[in-house]
């Protein structure tokens, strides 16, 4: 309801009490309840709205960059024997996140997000600037790419097997949109 402009400030705190009384009633203290905005919520105008209602409830609110999000996804997904070979993705609704390493640092950019299209950007252009991004990662760290995200989990458990801690992506035929 924030987002679509309906929820006005009493409605956001009112929901965010409530939301937040249910992790007090599951004995998380007060004192560690911590606060991340991602790069792609940021870019909601109604996100402001959210933050300036929890810091006015005594909570410490967080904004990451994309060069964060992706330097942490980047340590948190790839395995350190793949470092050398691979990149990751993580594709938001908001944007796209890719890392590499390269020279002993973590090299990131930042891609249109899933959610294109809701700001009027075609196909073509948004298929132009990753191809574009995409080729700054060297060629040598193509070889394994591991991908986060909605879309991706969602095709994903289409064929996982368990708790496995990846799952290796079939052929686009595979999978039922």
């Amino acid at each position: 309801l924030a987002y679509e402009g309906l929820a006005t400030t009493d409605d956001i705190r009112l929901g965010l009490k409530k939301y937040l009384s249910a992790m007090f009633d599951k004995g998380v203290d007060k004192r560690n309840m911590h606060f991340v905005i991602s790069s792609g919520a940021q870019k909601e105008p109604k996100t402001q709205t959210i933050s300036n209602e929890l810091k006015k409830m005594g909570y410490v609110v967080n904004n990451v960059t994309p060069e964060q999000e992706a330097r942490f996804a980047f340590h948190a997904t790839v395995p350190p024997p793949f470092a050398d070979n691979s990149f990751m993705v993580d594709i938001g609704s908001g944007n796209t996140k890719v890392s590499w390493e390269e020279g002993g640092s973590i090299r990131t950019l930042e891609l249109p997000g899933a959610k294109y299209y809701e700001k009027g950007t075609s196909d073509e252009d948004v298929y132009a600037q990753v191809k574009a991004g995409m080729a700054k990662v060297p060629e040598g760290k193509r070889n394994v790419g591991f991908i986060l995200g909605g879309v991706p989990f969602t095709l994903a458990d289409q064929h996982r097997k368990g708790e496995e801690r990846y799952t290796v992506l079939k052929a686009p035929q595979d999978y039922n949109a």
